[in-house]
């Protein structure tokens, strides 16, 4: 589907980090996990990257609004969407990708994510609660500090409410003072500590493309199995 969607909300989720929500089109339709492109309409300005980025639903299907998260840099495309003003449209297309929970319920999900890379997460966490399914979840979400950190009061929500969602955050700037979780960049003993069996998940890797790939090398020497991996790399724009 390609169509205009108006901007609602915006709203800051972490340091340097927003989320901008959109009305849903009528009868538009997704998996949570998927993406869309949006495209700016007549931008005051725009450089050579263009007016189009691809951005995953943070929001669930369930939701009434569409809602999607970026880091902030310094480019056109960023202080454009960053200071579009409510009421604002922009062109939607899609839904796309592939990078959505498995159906087998009994089978465990294991998500192994770096920084924005949980946009998606977001998603398909949530829809999962909602719809009550049976899925064993744990997410182990990297971030430099904890102000880095988007939706951990989300997730911290949800271990209340979904009895079988473990979410681990992991501080990866070990200098952090008053920090009781995982601490340095995520590891085989950090994975085993939360992960009881190895062979048993699927695994979803997201965040930028160093780390999904250092992360997928990681789980292969721990001899799980590649058609049980599932990664989703964040360019860095």
């Amino acid at each position: 589907m390609v169509t205009n969607v108006k901007l609602l909300k915006k709203q800051e989720i972490a340091k340097d980090t927003m989320a901008f929500y959109f009305e849903k089109p009528k009868g538009f339709e997704y998996r949570a996990g998927q993406f869309s492109d949006y495209t700016l309409i007549n931008p005051p300005e725009t450089d050579e990257e263009g007016n189009t980025r691809g951005f995953s639903f943070i929001t669930a299907p369930y939701e009434m609004d569409i809602g999607v998260a970026t880091r902030l840099r310094n480019t056109a495309f960023k202080r454009v969407l960053r200071d579009l003003p409510l009421g604002t449209e922009v062109k939607l297309d899609g839904p796309y990708g592939d990078f959505t929970l498995h159906k087998t319920e009994s089978t465990p999900a294991v998500f192994i994510i770096g920084g924005i890379g949980v946009t998606p997460v977001r998603s398909m966490i949530y829809q999962a609660a909602h719809d009550k399914t049976a899925h064993k979840i744990t997410l182990l979400h990297a971030n430099k500090t904890p102000d880095d950190a988007p939706f951990a009061a989300d997730f911290d929500r949800l271990v209340i409410v979904k009895t079988n969602f473990t979410y681990v955050p992991v501080v990866t700037d070990t200098s952090v003072v008053d920090w009781n979780g995982e601490r340095g960049h995520i590891d085989a003993n950090m994975i085993k500590r939360h992960v009881p069996d190895l062979n048993a998940p699927i695994y979803y890797l997201s965040g930028p493309e160093g780390m999904v790939k250092a992360m997928r090398q990681l789980l292969v020497s721990l001899n799980v199995n590649e058609d049980n991996i599932k990664t989703e790399e964040f360019p860095g724009y």
